[in-house]
């Protein structure tokens, strides 16, 4: 019997490596949930982390399935809705990356206000309306659904799953290393400052990339 292509269709999901693939990139690209997650972490351990984590993973799973319940149909029949929440996501991502930029010496530059023993709220509320997961689940999300072979709810409820392992995977990951390097990036705070003012940049960078797709 022959096994199905690595690249090809599986459970209805067109390309599943890349579909993985493309979750690794959007959870590597700088955004409110990476600083979500490092301030947990630094307030309040790896277990605070650990909440802000399924906190994001809750936040992801209420926009994918409202992107399958017809909302990234919507938005894809008003182009102009589309292109609103675009440069608001984008306009969000530079007041950001700016204030990382501009934050004076001593001051805390990161964007986020987390508060301890509400991590796992917080973190939701701020995936919600994170422009950056907007515009995955509204605009990349259904790219990946082959129409040939979809197979209804067991197809999305696969990429559901796939979505939270992954998210799950790679926040904790980094979650145990933000609290492995706390104490020495607290005793280095030049190379911190420099750090933010790293993730500035790339966070005005992505705003205008995604005013050019």
């Amino acid at each position: 019997m022959d096994l199905p292509s690595l690249s090809g269709p599986f459970m209805g999901i067109a390309d599943y490596p890349a579909f993985c693939a493309a979750i690794v990139l959007f959870l590597a690209l700088p955004g409110p949930g990476t600083f979500a997650l490092l301030t947990s972490t630094a307030k309040g351990g790896f277990r605070a982390g650990a909440a802000a984590t399924f906190g994001i993973i809750a936040g992801d799973q209420v926009l994918l399935w409202l992107a399958v319940a017809g909302v990234a149909a919507l938005m894809a029949a008003y182009p102009a809705v589309f292109d609103a929440v675009r440069w608001a996501g984008a306009a969000y991502l530079a007041w950001i990356g700016l204030k990382l930029l501009t934050a004076k010496e001593g001051e805390s530059a990161s964007p986020v206000r987390i508060e301890p023993h509400h991590y796992f709220r917080q973190a939701l509320l701020i995936t919600l309306l994170n422009p950056k997961a907007i515009v995955f689940y509204m605009a990349f999300f259904p790219l990946f659904i082959d129409p040939a072979q979809h197979r209804g709810l067991p197809t999305f409820g696969a990429m559901a799953l796939t979505i939270a392992i992954i998210t799950a995977v790679y926040c904790l990951l980094l979650c145990a290393f933000a609290q492995a390097v706390a104490e020495q990036v607290r005793a280095h705070r030049r190379v911190a400052r420099w750090l933010e003012r790293l993730a500035g940049v790339f966070l005005i960078g992505f705003g205008w990339r995604l005013l050019k797709d």
